[in-house]
C-alpha cells in the first residue's frame, strides 16, 4: 500500500488539518521535477515547506501535551479534594473521574499515533526527495528533527501519572501500600526469584506500543518502585552487560538449552552514573533446585564490580561485609553462594564483558501481588562492549564503556558498533504454581492484532548473533521473523477505538459499561458462592480485578443463593408508586446489619452478614438451624436489604432516555409505513377506475389499522418501560398479520383487475 492511502486510512478526523500535507508535498516534488527539472530554488522551496510542515505538527504535539498535563491536574485536584472530605466519597464521583482519565487515555493514544504517523510521513517524503532529486536531504535534515523531535517517549509521563489516578479511583481514594517503597532506586525490576512463573514473550510494533500499555494499564497499575521522587523517563532505563568467552559458550549453551546454561550479566538502573549495580545470573536447570530453573542476584556498589570480576573482592568479603551492616544470615548465605557461584563461571570460563543491552521498560503489576506481572521493553538498543576485532572499547578493562550512556539513541556511535531493535518487547509473567490462569483481558490482548508472539525470545541471543555471527555455529530461530512486517489487519471491536461521535470504546465497548459489568460480576459472585468456604475470588476468578467493592480471599459468604434476577437494591423510603417491588421467591438472603445511630455514608464498605432465618426451609429438607457466615465487606451499592422469605425486594434501576427514543424510533417508523400505504390509497381512489377505487379503501382501511395498533404498542411499551416490567418488548404478531392484510389487499387487487 502507498504511504499516502495509509496516510489517510490513519488520520484522526478532528484532527484532519494537523497532518502533514503529504499529497501537497508530493505534488510539489513531482510538478517541479517534472516541469524543467530541479533546481536550487526548488530546493530552498520544498525544504521551506517541509519545515512548516515540521513546525505545524510539533507545535500542535506540544499544544496538546500541555492540555492533556492541564487535564490530568485537574483529576488529581479533583481525586484529593475527593480524598479529604468524606462526605464527597461516593461510588459516583469516582466513577466520573475514572471516565475523565479514561477519555485523557485516549486522547494520549491517539496523539501517540499522530506522531508516529507523521514522523513517518516527513521519513517517507525525505526518502522520495532523495530518489527523485539525487540530493541527501535526509541526513541535512536530521538536525531539524532533533531540535523538533516527533517520539512517542514523551507521552510515558503522562501514562505513569494517568495510571496512579487510576489506581486511586479504583482503591477509592486510598493509596496502596506497596513494600517496593524502599527507596532504593530500584524502579523497573524487582526480585524476581520467590516464585515459579510461566514466562511469553512478544513483540510489538512501534505503531501499536502506546495503545497497548494503554489497555494494561485500565487493568494493572505501572509499577513505581520509589515513590518518593517525581518520576522521569530516565527513571525506566535498563542497562545490561553480558558476560561471554571468546568461543561464545554462554550463547551456545542458552540457545541450545543445555543442563545447567548459564547467562551472567552487569545490570543497572537509571542513569549511568547509579552506584548500585546488580550482578545476575540465570540458570537453565540448576542442579541445586532439583532441575528447576531460577534466575538469582545480588547488589554491588559500582567501584567494587572491577575487582569482584578480577577475584580481588572475593565472596566471602562481601559476606563479611553484609555481617558488618547487620544483614540477616540467611540472606548472606544466598549472597556469597550467588557471588562464589559466579566468580567461578568467570574464572573458570574466562567470561568478560561482551554486549550492552539497553531499554526503556513500563512494568504492570498490582502493589504486593505476584501472581501477574506485565513489562514492556522499549527503544531496545545492543551495543558492543568487547575487543574481539582489535578495538578498544573498554579503556583499562574497565566492565563497561564509559563513552556509552544513556542517550536513546546513541546517534553518535557508528552503525557498526549498534543495532537498534525495531519492535517492543512484551513479557507477561504469570504464576504457575498456584494454578493461576491468566485474566479474560489478557487472554484477548495476547490474541489481538497488536502483539506478535516469539518464544523463548532472548535479547541476549539476538544482539550476539548479530555482531558476531561468523563465530556463532548456530542462530535463533526468529531471525527470519525480522524480514515479515508484524502488524496484522485490525480486529474489530479489539483494542482502543472511537464511536461515530468519537466516545471512547474498549474493545469495542464504553468504560462505564465495562466498570458496570465488573461490578455485576462481583456481585453475581457474591449471590454464586452459596456453599461455606466459597470466596468471591474463586467464584469469580477473572472479575475481582480493578473493583474496589471485591472481597479478598480470606473473607467468604455462606448461605447465599443466587437469585432468578440480579437488581440494585436502593433503601430509599420514597420509592415512586410506579417502582413497587418485584416478587422474589428465594428462600435466603443476604441481610444487612443496620443498627440504631450507624450513619455510614455513601460508598463507604458496610458490614454484611449471611445467615438463615429460623422461617426458611432449605430446597434439600434439612433441618433449619441459624447460622452465622464470616463478615464481608460489600459496596454500599450492591446491598440487599433484610427481608423474610416471601417479602418483595424494592427495586429502582436507571432506565437510560434512549429506550425511551428507541420506543419511538420504532413507532415512528410504523407512521412512516402507514403514510406510505396512505399515498398509495389516495392515487389509487382519486385517479383510478372503480375497482382501484375498492383497493384504494382497502389501502386506506389498512393504514388506520395500522396506525393504531402502532400507536398502541408505543403506549404498551412506554407503560412497561416506565414500571420496568420484564416482559416481551418485542413485537411477535404484528408483523405478520400486517404482511398478511399486505398479501389479502394485493389478491384482490388481481382478482377484481383480470375478473
Amino acid at each position: 500500500m502507498k504511504y499516502g492511502l495509509e496516510l489517510q486510512e490513519n488520520i484522526f478526523p478532528p484532527w484532519r488539518l494537523s497532518y502533514v500535507a503529504y499529497d501537497v508535498l508530493k505534488q510539489e516534488l513531482k510538478s517541479r521535477q517534472l516541469d524543467h527539472g530541479w533546481t536550487q530554488q526548488d530546493e530552498a522551496d520544498f525544504v521551506h515547506l517541509l519545515d512548516n510542515e515540521l513546525t505545524k505538527v510539533y507545535d500542535f504535539i506540544n499544544a496538546k501535551l500541555s492540555e492533556i498535563d492541564a487535564r490530568i491536574l485537574y483529576c488529581e485536584r479533583t481525586i484529593h479534594t475527593l480524598h479529604n472530605n468524606p462526605t464527597m466519597q461516593t461510588d459516583a464521583s469516582y466513577k466520573i473521574m475514572d471516565e475523565a482519565l479514561t477519555e485523557i487515555l485516549f486522547d494520549v493514544n491517539d496523539l501517540s499515533k499522530f506522531t508516529r504517523v507523521n514522523y513517518m510521513a516527513i521519513q517517507k517524503m525525505l526518502k522520495k526527495h532523495d530518489r527523485w532529486t539525487g540530493l541527501d536531504l535526509k541526513q541535512a535534515f536530521v538536525q531539524k528533527l532533533r531540535d523538533k523531535p516527533l517520539d512517542n517517549q514523551r507521552f510515558d509521563v503522562s501514562i505513569v501519572y494517568i495510571s496512579a489516578l487510576h489506581a486511586l479511583c479504583r482503591s477509592r481514594g486510598n493509596r496502596q501500600a506497596s513494600s517496593s517503597d524502599n527507596k532504593t532506586g530500584i524502579n523497573a525490576d524487582g526480585d524476581q526469584n520467590a516464585f515459579e512463573r510461566a514466562t511469553a514473550k512478544y513483540w510489538i510494533h512501534p505503531d501499536n506500543v502506546t495503545e497497548v500499555k494503554a489497555i494494561i494499564m485500565l487493568h494493572l497499575p505501572v509499577l513505581i518502585f520509589n515513590r518518593d521522587k517525581k518520576w522521569e523517563v530516565e527513571d525506566s532505563a535498563i542497562s545490561s552487560v553480558y558476560m561471554d568467552n571468546d568461543n561464545f559458550d554462554l550463547y551456545a549453551g542458552r540457545l541450545q538449552r543445555d543442563e545447567g546454561a548459564e547467562a551472567i550479566r552487569l545490570r543497572w538502573y537509571g542513569p549511568y552514573d547509579t552506584k548500585s549495580v546488580f550482578v545476575e545470573r540465570k540458570t537453565h536447570h540448576a542442579s541445586w533446585l532439583q532441575g528447576a530453573s531460577v534466575k538469582d542476584r545480588f547488589r554491588l556498589s559500582e567501584p567494587d564490580v572491577n575487582p569482584f570480576l578480577r577475584g580481588d573482592y572475593s565472596a566471602d568479603q562481601i559476606a563479611n561485609d553484609l555481617r558488618a551492616k547487620k544483614v540477616d544470615e540467611p540472606t548472606v548465605d544466598n549472597v556469597h553462594f550467588i557471588a562464589s557461584g559466579v566468580q567461578t563461571s568467570v574464572r573458570e570460563k574466562e567470561l568478560r564483558p561482551t554486549l550492552r543491552a539497553f531499554y526503556n521498560r513500563t512494568a504492570f503489576q498490582l502493589p504486593d501481588d505476584q501472581k501477574l506481572r506485565i513489562s514492556l521493553d522499549t527503544n531496545l538498543t545492543f551495543i558492543r562492549e568487547d575487543h574481539l576485532d582489535s578495538t578498544s572499547r573498554r579503556p583499562k578493562d574497565n566492565w563497561r564503556r564509559p563513552d556509552v550512556r544513556i542517550d536513546y539513541p546513541f546517534s553518535y556511535l557508528p552503525d557498526s558498533e549498534i543495532l537498534r531493535f525495531p519492535y517492543a518487547v512484551l513479557e507477561t509473567k504469570l504464576q504457575t504454581h498456584l494454578g493461576q490462569e491468566p485474566p479474560a483481558w489478557l487472554s484477548s490482548l495476547i490474541e489481538s492484532h497488536l502483539v506478535h508472539e516469539v518464544p523463548r525470545f532472548s535479547k541476549y541471543l539476538h544482539g550476539a548473533c548479530h555482531f558476531y555471527r561468523e563465530r556463532l555455529a548456530l542462530l535463533p530461530w526468529w531471525l527470519s521473523e525480522m524480514n515479515q512486517d508484524i502488524r496484522k489487519p485490525r480486529a474489530e471491536n479489539i483494542g482502543l477505538t472511537r464511536s461515530k461521535s468519537f466516545k471512547p470504546l474498549i474493545d469495542g465497548r464504553y468504560r462505564r459499561a465495562m466498570i458496570e459489568e465488573k461490578e455485576r460480576a462481583n456481585q453475581d459472585a457474591v449471590m454464586r458462592s452459596g456453599q461455606p468456604g466459597i470466596t468471591l475470588e474463586d467464584a469469580t476468578p477473572n472479575s475481582r480485578e480493578g473493583s474496589p467493592g471485591a472481597l479478598s480471599s480470606s473473607e467468604t459468604l455462606t448461605k447465599s443463593r443466587t437469585p432468578e434476577r440480579r437488581r440494585l437494591i436502593d433503601d430509599d423510603s420514597e420509592t415512586p408508586e410506579s417502582w413497587k417491588p418485584v416478587q422474589n421467591t428465594q428462600q435466603q438472603h443476604l441481610t444487612v446489619d443496620m443498627k440504631p445511630g450507624n450513619t455510614t455514608a455513601l460508598g463507604t464498605p458496610v458490614m454484611v452478614q449471611s445467615q438463615s432465618s429460623s422461617s426458611v426451609n432449605r430446597a434439600s429438607g434439612n433441618n433449619n438451624k441459624k447460622k452465622s457466615g464470616p463478615m464481608a465487606f460489600l459496596n454500599w451499592n450492591n446491598m440487599i436489604e433484610e427481608g423474610e422469605s416471601n417479602k418483595r425486594q424494592k427495586v429502582k434501576v436507571r432506565v437510560e432516555p434512549k429506550v425511551f427514543f428507541a420506543n419511538e424510533r420504532t413507532f415512528i417508523s410504523w407512521l412512516q409505513f402507514c403514510a406510505l400505504l396512505l399515498t398509495v390509497a389516495l392515487s389509487l381512489l382519486n385517479f383510478g377506475d372503480n375497482s382501484a377505487r375498492i383497493v384504494g379503501g382497502i389501502f386506506i382501511g389498512l393504514a388506520a389499522v395500522v396506525a393504531i395498533y402502532a400507536l398502541y404498542r408505543f403506549e404498551k411499551r412506554a407503560w412497561m418501560i416506565n414500571r420496568r416490567v420484564d416482559g416481551r418488548y418485542d413485537d411477535l404478531w404484528g408483523p405478520a398479520v400486517l404482511c398478511t392484510l399486505l398479501v389479502g389487499a394485493l389478491i384482490v387487487n388481481f382478482y377484481l383487475r383480470f375478473h
